[in-house]
C-alpha cells in the first residue's frame, strides 16, 4: 500500500475514535473524599489515581487522553521523549489540602474539574478541632517538637470561651511557620526544617470567622489526647521563640520543673562517678575475697511497656465556620496564649467545604478497597451531579452583570463570601493560568 494511502487510513482511523469518544461519556468533574488520618493529601490522589487508571469507568477518559496524544501537533511529540514517556493516568487535584493529622473533606477534580478546584479556595469551610493546653510545639500540633511548657491549672472552660469572644467575626491572624506561604520565594516550613530564621517578620492576615463555639470541655486525665513525647533542642526552642512569639514570660509548670530538677541531680550524680569521685567496687580491699559470680539468669522477655499515664492538662473540642485563608492550629496556638497557657491542635477534621459536607455527599476513602463494582456507581454518580450542578449554576450567572448574594452558590458549588461573582471567574482564570504555567515549568508556580 503507497505511504499516502496508509496516512489518510490513519488519519481515517483516528478520525473515527475521536467520533465514537465524541459520543461516549467521559467521566470528569469534581467530588469529595473523606481523607483519612496519617497521609497527605498528595498520596489520597496517588491512592485514588491508582483504583480509577485500570477501571472500567474512567477507561473513556484514558482512551481520550491517548487520542489528544496521537493527535498533538509534531514538536509537542517531539518534547514528549520516549524515555520520558509515562503511562496515561487520570488527570487529578484537590481543592485545599489537608495535613496529615487532619481528617474529612477534601475536594478532588477529575479531568477539566481540575480547572474549577480554583473555586473551592475561595469558598467557606467548617472544622471541628480538639484544642490541648500546656504545651507548643513548631507545628502548632500533636505532631511536631515541644518547644515550649507552661502551666494550665488556670485554665477553665468559662475562661476559654470568654477568650473566644475575639476570635469571632473579622480578625487579623498570623499564618503558622509550617505553611505554603512564600517569604522571598522560599516557603515558610523550608525555613522551619533547615532551622534558618525567617528573613522577614511574618506579618498577620485579615480572615474571618463566621461561627465558634465550644461544643465538649474534656478536664485533664478524662480524655484519650496525649502532648508529644519529642522535645526540641535548646537552639530550636531560641529560634521557635523568636518566630512564634511565646515571650520570656513562659515557664515549666511546678511538676515539670521538679522533673527536671531530679534529672539534672541525676545527671550531676553520674558525672562525679565519671570523674573519679566515690565508686563502691573501686573501693574495695583488694586482700578482701570475692564472691563468685552469680550464676547467669535465663534470658527473660522485655518488660511490657507500662500504659502512659492520661494527661493531666484540660482539652476542649471546637467548631467553626470560616472563609479562606483561615489556619485552625494558628487558633488553637492563640487561644491557649489568650488564657495565659499554651494550646496546640490534637485533633482535625474537616467537615464542609462548599457545598460537601460529611455524611451527606462524601466518599469513604475505605470504600476504594471493596472494588469498582462498589465504588464505581458512588463516584460515577458523583461525578454526573457536579457536572449538573454546574451547568445549572452557570446558566444562571451567565449575565454575569449583577452580583451574588453571600452564601449563594457559585459556578462551581462553592458559596462567595464576598459576594462578587466576577472575582470568583477571575480566581478560575488564574487557576487555569498556574496550571499552564506548571506544566510548561518544573518549578512550581
Amino acid at each position: 500500500m503507497p505511504v499516502r494511502d496508509t496516512i489518510w487510513k490513519s488519519l481515517a482511523d483516528i478520525c473515527k475514535t475521536a467520533s465514537t469518544m465524541t459520543s461516549t461519556k467521559i467521566p470528569e468533574g469534581c467530588f469529595a473524599i473523606n481523607k483519612p488520618r496519617g497521609i497527605t493529601s498528595a498520596q489520597v490522589i496517588r491512592d485514588v489515581q491508582t483504583h480509577f487508571n485500570p477501571s472500567k469507568l474512567f477507561k473513556p477518559w484514558v482512551d481520550a487522553e491517548r487520542q489528544r496524544q496521537m493527535v498533538e501537533s509534531h514538536n509537542q511529540r517531539k518534547k514528549r521523549s520516549k524515555k520520558f514517556v509515562k503511562p496515561v493516568q487520570i488527570k487529578m487535584g484537590h481543592g485545599g489540602t489537608l495535613d496529615p493529622l487532619a481528617t474529612g473533606v477534601l475536594i478532588l477534580g477529575v479531568g477539566s474539574g481540575t480547572k474549577s478546584l480554583g473555586n473551592f479556595l475561595a469558598c467557606t469551610k467548617s472544622y471541628e478541632a480538639v484544642l490541648l493546653f500546656g504545651r507548643a510545639t513548631d507545628s502548632y500540633d500533636t505532631e511536631g517538637k515541644v518547644v515550649a511548657k507552661k502551666g494550665f491549672e488556670h485554665v477553665t472552660r468559662e475562661s476559654v470561651e470568654e477568650a473566644m469572644l475575639k476570635f469571632r467575626g473579622k480578625i487579623m491572624q498570623r499564618p503558622p511557620i509550617f505553611s505554603a506561604i512564600r517569604i522571598q520565594g522560599k516557603r515558610l516550613y523550608e525555613y522551619a526544617r533547615e532551622g534558618k530564621e525567617v528573613p522577614v517578620e511574618i506579618e498577620e492576615r485579615p480572615v474571618e470567622v463566621e461561627k465558634l463555639e465550644m461544643v465538649e470541655w474534656m478536664e485533664g486525665g478524662t480524655h484519650e489526647y496525649r502532648w508529644p513525647e519529642a522535645e526540641a533542642g535548646r537552639e530550636e526552642k531560641v529560634f521557635a521563640d523568636k518566630i512564634l512569639h511565646f515571650g520570656t514570660e513562659i515557664t515549666p509548670e511546678p511538676e515539670v520543673a521538679a522533673a527536671d530538677m531530679a534529672e539534672a541531680g541525676e545527671k550531676r550524680k553520674r558525672e562525679v562517678d565519671d570523674d573519679g569521685g566515690f565508686n563502691e567496687d573501686a573501693a574495695q580491699s583488694p586482700k578482701r575475697p570475692k564472691s563468685s559470680p552469680a550464676p547467669e539468669a535465663p534470658p527473660q522477655s522485655a518488660p511490657a511497656t507500662p500504659p502512659q499515664p492520661p494527661c493531666a492538662a484540660p482539652a476542649c473540642r471546637i467548631r467553626m465556620t470560616v472563609t479562606s485563608g483561615f489556619y485552625v492550629r494558628s487558633l488553637c496556638h492563640d487561644l491557649g496564649l489568650a488564657v495565659g497557657s499554651l494550646g496546640i491542635m490534637a485533633s482535625l477534621i474537616r467537615s464542609r467545604q462548599g457545598d460537601f459536607e460529611l455524611g451527606k455527599n462524601v466518599f469513604e476513602y475505605s470504600e476504594l478497597a471493596k472494588g469498582e463494582t462498589f465504588w464505581g456507581p458512588q463516584v460515577g454518580r458523583m461525578l454526573e451531579e457536579w457536572t449538573t450542578e454546574k451547568a445549572e449554576a452557570l446558566a444562571q450567572a451567565a449575565p454575569m452583570s449583577g452580583k451574588v448574594a453571600k452564601g449563594e452558590k457559585g459556578p462551581a458549588g462553592g458559596r462567595y463570601t464576598d459576594g462578587d461573582a466576577m472575582k470568583a471567574k477571575e480566581r478560575e482564570v488564574e487557576a487555569e493560568d498556574r496550571e499552564r504555567r506548571r506544566n510548561s515549568s518544573s518549578v512550581d508556580a
